[in-house]
């Protein structure tokens, strides 16, 4: 077993949040500890062609290869459902962009407000903060995503945006800004909140792609580890995967009655990371097997392969009322697509576009797209990007175009 110390007393020149103490705070110091790293891989049973059989029972699942962006499987993807604790996760998402902004310092301290200790003190799972402890942002962090904290929740949000209302609306404008359409938050810790909390298995793996994309660092530091420790006390990480599966990192469970058991999980495994959504799971254990059983079929039924470099030209478009009659389209990355691992040539790769497109065209202007169709699951879609300049035609090129245009 691996375990971090992490000494997290707050430097005294940094404000603290705007709360009288009745005497000098006692600093929260945690260590957390990792699981044994998962080398082997267990045989898959049953067939490829198929999702496993333990997603059957399960209202809503959905898993994503990231590097890619295809969808692997599908059920109930725009479902809306209460997260419970999963919320915590636009939580992180909103603390790492802070982080990485430099709006929030790791070392900076926080302390819990009188109304926050009536509302949240020893409220589920919690830090057992109080009005004489004091956490800094990244003990705060920590307990969020390891261990689920509640009061750790509304003390971080408090202590970043003044209030948790003012947390919430960060939060909100997050979920507009990375496309969360069908998804709202009302909470930070997702606590019952008689439905203004809600998500979709879409938007989830939408939220926990932006965050290992965007702030790797941040979500190898602070999510995935086994279990938290401070005074002489312990909490162990129930996600359902850590340290059970290879590769399996995070990201987060949640359960209420109301709600269910869900789980949003991620591993990666040879460069090649899959992120996955089961949700409304009447049982624990019926979500933790039917977790481990997805993630596995998604990594053993499919691989990737590299089809295009980084500005590598994929095709060309038509072009109406230009200098040319045509423009090349361009990968704007290094590209893959995932298929079935039995797919032969089914795969069908086609470029899509409402045209023919109208000059002027800019080159690096957004024009069309790769749809890949591998026969299972939905067809996937890559924007491809203008390669060239086109200007508007002059006499010349109209005169051409009006006699060769109809032979296109």
């Amino acid at each position: 077993m691996k375990t971090k110390f992490l000494t997290l007393l707050a430097l005294a020149s940094l404000p603290l949040a705007a709360t009288p103490l009745l005497s000098e705070p006692t600093p929260v110091i945690v260590r957390v500890t990792d699981a044994p790293e998962v080398t082997t891989t267990p045989v898959v049973v049953g067939d490829r062609q198929h999702p496993p059989v333990e997603l059957d029972t399960i209202p809503i699942a959905f898993l994503v290869d990231v590097g890619s962006g295809q969808v692997l499987y599908s059920k109930e993807p725009d479902r809306r459902f209460l997260p419970a604790s999963i919320t915590k996760v636009m939580t992180l998402y909103t603390a790492f962009d802070l982080l990485k902004t430099g709006h929030l310092k790791p070392e900076q301290p926080m302390v819990m407000s009188p109304e926050a200790y009536r509302k949240w003190h020893n409220v589920g799972t919690s830090l057992e903060l109080d009005l004489t402890k004091q956490a800094t942002v990244e003990t705060l962090v920590l307990a969020i995503a390891n261990v689920s904290a509640n009061d750790a929740s509304v003390v971080l949000g408090e202590g970043a945006a003044g209030t948790v209302d003012n947390w919430i609306t960060l939060m909100n404008a997050n979920a507009r800004k990375l496309g969360m359409t069908g998804s709202h938050f009302g909470t930070p810790n997702g606590w019952m909140d008689e439905g203004e909390t809600y998500v979709t298995a879409r938007d989830l793996v939408t939220l926990a792609t932006a965050m290992v994309s965007a702030y790797p660092d941040l979500y190898k530091h602070y999510v995935g580890h086994a279990s938290l420790q401070w005074d002489d006390r312990s909490k162990r990480n129930h996600d359902p995967l850590i340290g059970k599966l290879r590769g399996a990192d995070g990201i987060k469970t949640g359960f209420t009655n109301r709600a269910g058991y869900g789980y949003l999980g991620s591993a990666e495994r040879d460069g090649r990371r899959l992120v996955m959504v089961v949700a409304g799971v009447d049982r624990g254990k019926e979500r933790d097997k039917a977790a481990a059983a997805l993630m596995e079929w998604g990594f053993s039924a499919f691989s990737n392969r590299p089809i295009f470099a980084p500005g590598a030209q994929v095709g060309e478009v038509r072009v109406q009322g230009g200098e040319a009659l045509h423009v090349p389209v361009v990968a704007p990355a290094a590209f893959g697509i995932t298929i079935p691992r039995d797919a032969g040539s089914d795969v069908k790769v086609r470029i899509v576009y409402e045209g023919p497109v109208q000059a002027p065209v800019a080159k690096g202007s957004m024009i069309a797209a790769l749809e890949i169709d591998t026969g299972k699951g939905e067809p996937h879609r890559v924007p491809l990007f203008a390669g060239a300049d086109v200007a508007p035609a002059g006499w010349l090129a109209r005169l051409r175009n009006g006699v060769v245009s109809p032979f296109l």
